[in-house]
């Protein structure tokens, strides 16, 4: 089969004040004529390099597993960055959430043809990637319809933001996590246990009452796990569209 390329571009963020580098995969025999969904995964990078998500996007369409999809990877420039607008205790957390909802998906919606509807719109992330991804949801549930989280830092602030919902129509929720990520190494708080507040999540969504799927796996806190489950999160979330 024929797969599609990965365009890097360039987009200066107010919100952030600095340029942003986005890598946007686009399948093969993209046309202005056809509308596409849209996946973006803060770890930009990662999810390319190391989740092969182009690749896997590219088969599921192929397969007729899920419509036409662009996908949006934002890389960070060094872990400390990466902890300031992931975190949620980050610094520049709110800044990254802004330059999310305000900045990059008008851009996306003024350059590519996309369906401009939070349905059409999903945020993926892994480990605090997948916790900001959450929290964008949260914020601006009209604007991404969908949120898969793989392994996601999980704290009371989360629990907190994800209690105060009021309408839980407005998004779906994929989340899995590792049956073996009870010792995960941090790069600032030493080592964490991931799984039970994890568990905690998980109670607290279903009793919320989102749209929702949820597994543990047999793994740890690595790219070898998340790598796999890709193609399903992809599939479960966009199978609608």
């Amino acid at each position: 089969m024929e797969y599609g390329k990965i365009e890097e571009v360039f987009f200066y963020s107010e919100a952030l004040d600095e340029e942003m580098q986005l890598l946007i995969h686009l399948p093969h025999q993209y046309s202005p004529l056809y509308k596409y969904s849209v996946l973006i995964a803060s770890d930009g990078k990662d999810y390319f390099q190391y989740g092969r998500i182009g690749r896997v996007v590219d088969e599921l369409v192929n397969e007729g597993d899920i419509s036409n999809m662009i996908v949006v990877g934002i890389p960070y420039k060094s872990v400390k960055e990466r902890r300031r607008m992931y975190h949620p205790e980050g610094d520049r957390h709110d800044d990254y959430i802004r330059f999310l909802a305000h900045e990059l998906v008008p851009y996306l919606d003024a350059n590519y043809p996309t369906y401009q509807v939070g349905a059409g719109r999903g945020l993926i992330g892994d480990s605090l990637a997948a916790t900001i991804s959450l929290l964008t949801a949260l914020k601006y549930p009209n604007c991404f319809g969908k949120v898969i989280l793989q392994s996601p830092y999980v704290d009371e602030s989360v629990m907190e933001k994800v209690e105060a919902v009021q309408d839980t129509s407005a998004f779906s929720i994929y989340h899995v996590i590792g049956e073996e990520e009870t010792e995960v190494k941090t790069t600032q708080d030493g080592i964490s246990d991931f799984l039970t507040p994890n568990r905690e999540l998980n109670k607290l969504i279903k009793r919320k009452g989102f749209s929702y799927f949820y597994e543990e796996f047999k793994g740890n806190h690595t790219w070898k796990y998340w790598q796999q489950d890709v193609p399903r999160a992809i599939k479960e979330s966009f199978r609608d569209i």
